[in-house]
């Protein structure tokens, strides 16, 4: 890819989303969750969210737990195991809310049960 190329969409489109986080921005987000190339740039694009919110004034741990469940509950097995590897890249309160939140959606348990001995 030459220098005057861009990945779509990238980091940042995707901090903006999660972070306004509106009706067309979840569609957005489901549509990503779709297509396994576009995996990297959401994941990218997580983080950036989470580093902003680890950086703002005013931590709203509400929203981060939220929005951790809301992915939780609608990502793809394939990236249960990446976000919780996003999840627990930081101890901050923002990484450890957002975390929270994916921890009660569950995904990790639908996308990988228990085995039954």
């Amino acid at each position: 890819m030459t220098p005057a190329q861009t990945t779509f969409p990238d980091r940042d489109s995707v901090a903006d989303k999660l972070g306004s986080f509106a009706e067309s921005d979840q569609s957005f987000l489901k549509l990503l969750f779709e297509n396994p190339a576009q995996d990297d740039a959401l994941l990218e694009g997580l983080f950036a969210y989470l580093e902003r919110a680890a950086e703002a004034r005013f931590l709203n741990s509400l929203k981060l737990g939220k929005t951790g469940e809301w992915i939780g509950n609608n990502a793809p097995a394939r990236l249960q195991i990446r976000l919780a590897e996003v999840a627990r890249s930081s101890q901050h309160a923002a990484f450890i809310a957002f975390k929270d939140g994916l921890t009660r959606s569950g995904g990790m348990e639908r996308a990988y049960p228990k085995a039954k001995i």
